[in-house]
């Protein structure tokens, strides 16, 4: 008698259907209907197969009764899979019921918000909440300071735990938190060993650690409250978002296009850490449609037939209206790689954090993070033990893999100078070892070498600034580089050794570490990949 069935966070009083100004119905691709398109035999979402929006008419928070407990395991539904999952118009109006919920937040903040209103009120004594363990990224962590914010505190928290998903069996991982409502230390858990059982279920070893509970789950250094340095403002960016398969080109497919130069060499990810694919992307920045197709008609009429059908069904204006640009052009990380013969790339998500040199040439994919500093000193630091620690105590997790925020790993990260210390003959030897270090792995990979080594120093910068800066005519033009240059296996590298990649040869270094007996596996990439003097070098490094 005392369950409710209803929305949960959001409350209407009616659901009208919606229209525009000029009275048309809004309606959206459904999401699943394709058809195939009649040039490139392709499957194309079909237009005709549309759904309608809805209007939510008093769209308000919804209210819940009250409790002296609030439990529960709310829907996990990531923030850019929210439209497609629950319609644009119940987005629109639930967002706009919570304003004060940021909009890069996950579906279940809200729970986690208002639930720990009712604490912060005073109205509940606790909360526990089941929640994806993307709590601790940056856009959910916000929600979470709020509340401690408001005098409440963590009484407990696990911030990555183990979870078989009772709909399809996939194991996920989970992070439970206990908000209580006054101002206190707590316990944090960390799981140190996971066995499964026979039917699925997973037994966990935790350890616990009492104290101050911060709003990314953990106790100790409140990391989470560092701060962006202005040294390393605009430095370090994520890549490209193309959105569209068909910005996608293969050397062949380059070649019938006649090789123009804005077809650049292009890297995401696990050509980084995994076997490159050898791509190439069209970068059409700085173009209008009209100059395009006026400049590289072929080009063109490969986007129109290849691009626009995907990008017509998108609901962001932007994206839809400008089918022939990335969806994300990263103007500011353009800027910032303006005038370098090579830069500094690290996967957003990966699970050996590992930085190295990439030619100025290629362009970087949405999951690499490009730090805009060529020189081999700035790698070393960056590979340096010191900032992996910090890059795994200020980042996320997604799912079992470190994630490395360049928000709050990197710009928050202080560079060490004269005064701290650092003495030429010190900052020599480290960008010597940092420089062996990316040559060496490039060789055992059999990756093309970098760019000529410690290039001369950049420009003196405005004082406070570490990065590199441009004019906007750098990064307006529409000129690119090079269109095929860049690292990699370019005519005549050598092919990559079967069975090595960059992260077969930190599985191989961690084992090492570890001190523990090498696979079978780990042994036939121990020497070929020369794993030993790869550690040396590390180790000497750090």
């Amino acid at each position: 008698g005392n369950i409710e069935c209803r929305d949960a966070v959001l409350a209407w009083d009616a659901q009208e259907l919606a229209y525009d100004d000029a009275g048309q119905l809004l309606s959206r691709w459904d999401g699943t209907t394709f058809k195939t398109h009649p040039v490139t035999g392709e499957q194309v979402p079909d237009e005709a197969a549309q759904v309608p929006q809805w209007r939510y008419v008093g769209a308000r928070q919804a209210q819940w009764p009250q409790a002296d407990f609030i439990v529960g395991n709310p829907p996990f539904i990531g923030n850019k899979r929210m439209r497609d999952a629950l319609g644009d118009g119940y987005v629109q109006a639930l967002r706009g019921a919570w304003p004060e919920i940021p909009e890069s937040a996950d579906f279940v903040m809200f729970w986690w918000h208002h639930a720990a209103a009712q604490v912060a009120a005073g109205h509940t004594r606790r909360m526990g909440l089941i929640t994806t363990n993307s709590l601790t990224m940056v856009f959910n962590r916000r929600v979470v300071q709020t509340a401690l914010d408001k005098g409440c505190h963590l009484h407990m928290a696990i911030p990555d735990h183990p979870w078989v998903d009772s709909a399809n069996g996939a194991a996920v991982r989970i992070a439970m938190t206990v908000l209580a409502s006054d101002v206190g230390e707590g316990s944090a858990f960390a799981v140190t060993q996971e066995l499964p059982g026979e039917h699925g279920e997973v037994a966990v070893t935790l350890t616990e650690r009492a104290g101050l509970v911060h709003a990314d789950l953990t106790v100790g250094a409140n990391v989470a409250a560092a701060t962006p340095l202005r040294a390393n403002a605009q430095i370090g960016n994520r890549g490209v978002i193309p959105h569209g398969a068909g910005f996608i080109v293969s050397k062949a497919e380059a070649a019938a296009l006649g090789n123009p130069p804005i077809i650049r060499a292009y890297r995401n990810g696990r050509d980084l850490t995994e076997t490159p694919r050898g791509a190439l992307v069209i970068d059409t920045h700085g173009f209008s449609a009209e100059e395009l197709r006026d400049k590289y008609p072929s080009v063109y009429q490969w986007l129109l037939e290849r691009v626009k059908p995907d990008r017509e069904q998108n609901n962001r204006a932007r994206v839809r209206d400008l089918w022939w640009l990335f969806a994300e052009t990263r103007v500011v990380m353009r800027a910032s790689l303006s005038g370098l013969n090579r830069f500094i790339v690290t996967g957003q998500v990966a699970k050996h954090r590992v930085f190295q040199f990439l030619d100025a040439s290629i362009l970087p994919d949405d999951k690499l993070i490009a730090v805009a500093l060529d020189d081999a000193f700035s790698l070393g630091i960056l590979s340096s033990q010191l900032h992996i620690c910090w890059a795994l105590a200020t980042g996320g997790t997604l799912e079992d893999r470190p994630v490395y925020s360049k928000s709050t790993c990197f710009d928050t990260f202080p560079f060490p100078d004269e005064d701290t210390g650092l003495t030429p003959q010190l900052r020599e030897r480290i960008a010597h070892l940092a420089e062996q270090i990316d040559q060496h792995r490039k060789r055992v990979l059999g990756l093309a070498p970098a760019s000529p080594a410690d290039p001369s120093p950049p420009t003196p910068l405005l004082q406070g600034e570490r990065g590199v800066t441009a004019t906007p005519s750098a990064w307006t033009s529409g000129t690119t580089p090079s269109p095929l240059a860049g690292e990699g296996r370019g005519e005549g590298a050598p092919a990559q050794p079967p069975g090595l990649t960059l992260t077969g040869l930190y599985n191989v270094l961690a084992a090492l570490r570890e001190g523990r007996a090498l696979t079978a596996k780990e042994k036939t990439i121990h020497s070929p990949g020369l794993v030993g003097v790869l550690r040396e070098l590390h180790d000497e490094l750090d």
